[in-house]
Parts: structure tokens; C-alpha cells; sequence
């Protein structure tokens, strides 16, 4: 069924700007105050579902609070009286999102990449600061207005107040798995730290052109953001300072705890990156030497470990008993186990957020969503390999 002409009675629907599996964006015009606004219609198939109804009006509500230059603003929301359709109108932004500039450009300019994300650093802090979390920060999300070329962060559609009730269930993470945490992908709450660690992801990619971990499934993913370090930005491109390798890297690391604490230490670290300094808050992080998947563990010289003693009467000490060898093998095969157990956790986690993508139809951050067939081939092979290792 088409989308109705005309909204509210106010608000006539023009041009068709995005789709996902909830919503479909268009550019309007509001008759009554004479300027151009954006329009979300939820999608007609999810209107007669009361989470998916209480979730957009709960994005309504949130985003409603959010008055802030780097913050696509809110005007109204409520169900058409005609159609029965549910709106959010908001600001309309004219110019490209981060995903377009990627697409048109492959990277970006070092000071354009400063510039774009400490913008959307400021509008985080202040979302952070009044109870939201955006909670799908990505390329398509960032939008850089043509005429002020200011950054505002867009579509809070999967953010929540963290007061209110949680609508989303655990494992049911929202977003592109790309750009999502490690502790989203586990499918855990996500707070400030999330938001910090996606926004990394966004730098990362401006500067480079690729993700800090490439991959072709989610179980490959899930084992890199749990294993390797990511390259640093040097390596692929050299004229990127040092300082501000080191302040966009700290947003990766694995654990919240060792990111920074607020989107504002993390802006004050790139402005201070771009002149090749360090902040304290850096200094901080880097001292600490928390568990990092961004910097390799250091080389050490191999040294052939201590030859135990001969004992006195080598022909009457005892052979270690099989007993005991038996009980040690069974102790390292558990250890494997679980091992491999929580590696399953978090590829199913993963694999949520690839069915919950291919629901939404939304692609922003240029990674395909894995056909839902492969994604259960895959937890079944892990399945497998775990039975075939068990004691």
C-alpha cells in the first residue's frame, strides 16, 4: 500500500529518503510552519504489535528530550488519524551521512575525521548526560549538514531512556554488528561505553577505509573481536599522528572499564591527537595497560624452562600415576570446554544481531547481513567440533 499523501493534516509527504525493516523515512514539508522536516512512518506490518508500537513511541519520547546542535531534533509524533500510520517527525538534515562520504571517498581527511567525530562526541555526552544511549552509532547515523558542515547523530530509533523499563530482550541486540561493543554482542546492557567503543568503530573506518576487525561470518568476528588486536591506524596510513592512532584505538578496547569515561574525554582526546598530544586521559588508559584488543602483547625471549633435578635414586622414584595423568588431561579438557562454550555464547549472541540486521533491511555500515541459513550452520558446526572435544 502506498504511504498517505499528507500526514497530521500538516505534513505532505514528498520524497522517499530511506527504508528499513521498521520504518520508512521521507522528506515533507510541514504546511503550517513552512519548512522542511523528515517523517518516520512505522511500517505497517509492525503497527498492530505492541512492542514494536511501544518501542517507536518510546523513541519518540526519549529523542524528545534531546535539544542539542549535534542532535537531529524531534519536532512531533502520534498516529495519523486517516491512515492509522505512527510518525515521528524531526529535523531534516540536507547533506551526506558518514556512509556516503565513505562511499564517495573510501577515507576520509584526517581533520574532517577529527572534525566529524568530536561533533558527534559533544551530542553524545549530552545524550549520556541526560539518561540516553544511542546504542546504534554507525556512518548512516552521522549526519554532516550541508550548509553549517556541523555533524548531528541521527535516528536514536533503538535508544532507551536508562531509567525507564528495558523493551529489548537480552541476545535481541538491535544494530549493525559492525559497529556494535563487545559487551552488546554478548547481549548485555549497553551504556555510555558502548556508544564510545561504535563511535571508535566510525573513526576507525574514516581514517582506514575498513573495519578495525574484517571478517566474512559472524563466527569469524566473534573470534577476532575476542582475540585480535587491531591494527594500529600508522600501519595503514603513516601520516595519521601517533597520539591520535592511540585515542581512537582506546575506544576498542574489549572491556567498557578501559575505555574512557565520557564522549567528551574522548573528544578532547582527538582534538588533542590531531596536534600530536596526549591527554591525561589518555596517558591514564595507556598506563594502566588494561586487557587490550588493540595493541599486540610485547615479545619476550624464549627461555627453555629449568631442568628438574635428578632425584637421589632415579631407579625407585615413581612414575607420575596414570590416575593422576588421567585426572590432568580431563581438568584441560574441561578448561577447553568452556573455553569453547563461551566462544559459542557469543557467536549466537552475534548471530542475533545478523537476523535482527536482515530484519531491518538497513546496510548503512556497507557489511552485508549473513543469509540466516548460514549463521545456524555455523553455530551448528561450533556445536559439533565442542561434542567431538568433550571429555
Amino acid at each position: 500500500m502506498s504511504p498517505p499523501q499528507v500526514i497530521a493534516g500538516r505534513y505532505r509527504m514528498e520524497q522517499r529518503l530511506g527504508a528499513g525493516g521498521m520504518s520508512t523515512v521521507f522528506m515533507a514539508t510541514d504546511a503550517v510552519l513552512e519548512r522542511p522536516v523528515a517523517v518516520k512512518l512505522l511500517a505497517e506490518h509492525l503497527a498492530e504489535d505492541e512492542d514494536f508500537v511501544a518501542r517507536f513511541r518510546r523513541e519518540a519520547l526519549s529523542a524528545a528530550r534531546l535539544q542539542h546542535p549535534n542532535i537531529v531534533q524531534v519536532f512531533d509524533s502520534g498516529q495519523d488519524p486517516e491512515s492509522h500510520r505512527h510518525y515521528i517527525v524531526m529535523e531534516y538534515v540536507d547533506g551526506p551521512s558518514g556512509a556516503d562520504l565513505l562511499r564517495e571517498h573510501k577515507r576520509l581527511e584526517v581533520e574532517q575525521t577529527v572534525k566529524l567525530t568530536r561533533d558527534a562526541c559533544h551530542g553524545l555526552d549530552y545524550a549520556h548526560r541526560a539518561g540516553v544511549i544511542h546504542r546504534d552509532v554507525k556512518p548512516g547515523n552521522l549526519l554532516v549538514a550541508q550548509e553549517t558542515r556541523t555533524t548531528k547523530l541521527a535516528d536514536f530509533g533503538i535508544a532507551k531512556a536508562a531509567e525507564q523499563t528495558r523493551i529489548t530482550q537480552v541476545g535481541a541486540v538491535l544494530g549493525t554488528a559492525a559497529y556494535l561493543s563487545p559487551e552488546q554482542a554478548h547481549g548485555e546492557e549497553a551504556g555510555p561505553a558502548s556508544d564510545i567503543y561504535s563511535l571508535g568503530v566510525c573513526a576507525y573506518q574514516f581514517l582506514t577505509g575498513r573495519l578495525p576487525h574484517e571478517y566474512s561470518s559472524l563466527t569469524e568476528l566473534a573470534l577476532k573481536q575476542q582475540q585480535d588486536p587491531v591494527t594500529p591506524i600508522t600501519e595503514l596510513r603513516p601520516e595519521v599522528p601517533p597520539e591520535l592512532d592511540a585515542a581512537i584505538r582506546l575506544c576498542l578496547e574489549r572491556r567498557p572499564g578501559d575505555r574512557y569515561r565520557s564522549a567528551l574525554e574522548l573528544a578532547q582526546a582527538l582534538e588533542a591527537g590531531l596536534r600530536g598530544e596526549s591527554t591525561n586521559a589518555t596517558r591514564v588508559l595507556v598506563t594502566d595497560e588494561p586487557t587490550s584488543s588493540t595493541r599486540a602483547l610485547p615479545r619476550t625471549a624464549y627461555a627453555p624452562p629449568p631442568q628438574a633435578p635428578e632425584p637421589a635414586n632415579a631407579e625407585t622414584a615413581p612414575p607420575p600415576a596414570r590416575s593422576d595423568r588421567r585426572e590432568a588431561a580431563r581438568a584441560a579438557r574441561r578448561r577447553n570446554l568452556a573455553s569453547l562454550f563461551a566462544l559459542l555464547l557469543v557467536v549466537a549472541a552475534i548471530a542475533a544481531v545478523g537476523l535482527a540486521v536482515l530484519a531491518s533491511g538497513d546496510g548503512g555500515g556497507g557489511v552485508d547481513a549473513p543469509d540466516a541459513n548460514d549463521v545456524d550452520q555455523q553455530i551448528q558446526d561450533l556445536r559439533d567440533f565442542i561434542q567431538d572435544n568433550s571429555p
